[in-house]
């Protein structure tokens, strides 16, 4: 068996346009952190590294299984505070609500195979080999998004509102509501590659 591609295996997942769509997707199993804070901090970084170090143990698990894959590019969902700020829109949350208030859960897409015993046994191999205590926050994650309006955004994080922006407009035109928590995937390295140059899938829950 080759190794697994899950951004070849679901192109229509990792693939955006610089226009909006409306698209519905099905369940899908990610590897999974919980956090509240600012993405710049130390803490997040250090729970992207608890969430890599398990994606990687299950990766070499499952190849020693004869079933090698590529790890999936990361993603996250965005959330706040919606009473406390329940006037903001899409568009303007990055701009208004201080990054230290916005909670998330990172994830990594994970191939169909793959059990949630596998992940508490590559939790556990973290525990024991690296001493990494965050890992334990870590865990098995299944959602099922359904009907999404989504946008490729190319450029720093910093301009995401201009996109927003656009799929704000697009909701009002279709008598769209939000209908589930703001998500990311993130096609470039973002510690590689220049800000002007980043690759990332915007999506919004609507029905």
């Amino acid at each position: 068996m080759g190794k697994l591609d899950l951004t070849k295996q679901y192109k229509a997942y990792y693939t955006a346009t610089d226009e909006p769509q409306l698209i519905t997707f099905t369940e899908v199993p990610y590897l999974s952190i919980l956090g509240i804070g600012d993405p710049d901090s130390q803490q997040y970084a250090d729970k992207l590294q608890a969430l890599y170090s398990a994606a990687y143990t299950i990766k070499f698990q499952c190849k020693d299984l004869g079933k090698d894959f590529t790890v999936a590019k990361l993603e996250g969902l965005w959330s706040f505070n919606e009473n406390k700020y329940a006037h903001i829109g899409i568009a303007e949350a990055p701009l208004k609500i201080p990054r230290s208030e916005w909670s998330y859960r990172m994830m990594i897409r994970l191939p169909e195979f793959v059990t949630p015993e596998q992940v508490n046994a590559a939790i556990q191999q973290v525990l024991d080999k690296k001493q990494l205590l965050l890992v334990k926050e870590v865990h098995f994650h299944k959602m099922t998004e359904g009907k999404v309006i989504q946008i490729l955004h190319t450029g720093p994080f910093a301009n995401e509102p201009e996109t927003l922006q656009k799929i704000q407009q697009f909701s009002e035109a279709h008598g769209l509501q939000r209908n589930g928590l703001h998500h990311e995937i993130y096609l470039s390295d973002f510690r590689k590659t220049a800000p002007e140059k980043l690759k990332t899938i915007l999506r919004e829950p609507v029905k």
